[in-house]
């Protein structure tokens, strides 16, 4: 079977910058770009931490870096840099090389001059039927190039989007998830699109947990620049959830929905009509998903293949395989 050909839509984010490092040390996927959106930091600050990602991992050939949306489509940006770090990646400043050089230097590479909505769509265009596009971050990108490109988007084989909340509370406020409520009006138009949607909620993805003592096990294992960069990167996320939660582990939100692209039998999926809120109230950012127990006729038809259930053994025994290997 041929690899699946990805784009990567993004706001780098620690579990971002692990959901990278899946892909890229997965065989079974090829990423053909990077694109950056404002989310978990700014817009700058993202596309920097996924220009580092890429001189860490250093595969070949080096996907394309493009710029996207800086702010959401109509409500100001509230980033998660108190969650995340300032820098987005744990403060990786703090940590020196040798002869107290940065460990995690400023990287060189730099963006694309074209904008991320205009290369997700003309990646997509090139090889119709070929391309899923995965969103781990706000889908402000997707939004507007389903507005500037909709013939091109057409030719998409799949949207698999990290978001949303359908049987469980939200983790930004009581009913919202983070990326959703970021910017619920880019959520509502992506999924009123008609484009093949793949939702992976926090249902599912706060049941794939990473520990302390995870990492600790696999720097023991094997000590690679990779495995150095997600203790480190963790590090301080580990003390702001246990403040948090009481709990001193880290939901793997973006890795599990890169999983889902390498391997969909992890998962099992419902279809189902799924609506976002976007009125400026409690609820902004909250997914409504017709669950009700009546015959179908009676409902709107799905519009979304949402995740209910996944096999967490499964998956975390990938995410710590793939992790302790370099990517091909």
């Amino acid at each position: 079977m041929p690899p699946t050909r990805v784009i990567i839509d993004t706001d780098p984010g620690i579990d971002d910058a692990l959901a990278l490092i899946l892909a890229f040390a997965s065989p079974g996927l090829v990423v053909e770009a990077i694109t950056t959106v404002a989310g978990n930091v700014p817009v700058a600050q993202a596309t920097r931490n996924a220009c580092l990602l890429l001189e860490m991992v250093d595969p070949h050939p080096r996907p394309p870096v493009a710029v996207g949306a800086a702010q959401p489509l109509r409500k100001p940006l509230r980033t998660a840099q108190d969650f995340h770090g300032e820098d987005g990646l744990g403060e990786l400043s703090r940590f020196k090389a040798e002869g107290g050089m940065p460990r995690y230097p400023e990287p060189q590479q730099l963006p694309a001059t074209q904008p991320a909505p205009a290369l997700i769509a003309e990646v997509i265009s090139s090889a119709p039927g070929e391309i899923v596009l995965i969103c781990l971050g706000p889908l402000t990108n997707l939004a507007m190039a389903i507005l500037a490109a909709p013939t091109e988007m057409a030719k998409v084989k799949e949207i698999v989007i990290m978001g949303g909340a359908i049987q469980v509370p939200g983790n930004v406020t009581p009913g919202a998830e983070f990326n959703l409520y970021t910017d619920p009006d880019a959520a509502k138009l992506v999924f009123t699109s008609g484009l093949p949607i793949t939702l992976i909620p926090l249902d599912v993805t706060q049941r794939v947990m990473l520990t302390a003592k995870l990492i600790d096990a696999v720097v023991r294992h094997i000590n690679s620049r990779v495995t150095q960069f997600v203790r480190d990167t963790t590090e301080r996320l580990f003390g702001v959830e246990q403040g948090r939660t009481g709990y001193t582990t880290i939901p793997l939100h973006d890795p599990l929905a890169v999983g889902v692209a390498i391997d969909r039998s992890l998962v099992s999926i419902r279809p189902l009509h799924v609506e976002v809120e976007t009125g400026n109230g409690p609820t902004q950012g909250m997914t409504i998903a017709d669950r009700r127990p009546i015959k179908e006729e009676w409902k709107k038809p799905p519009n979304l293949q949402v995740c209910m259930e996944v096999d967490a053994g499964r998956f975390m025994a990938l995410f710590l395989e793939r992790i302790c290997r370099p990517p091909a």
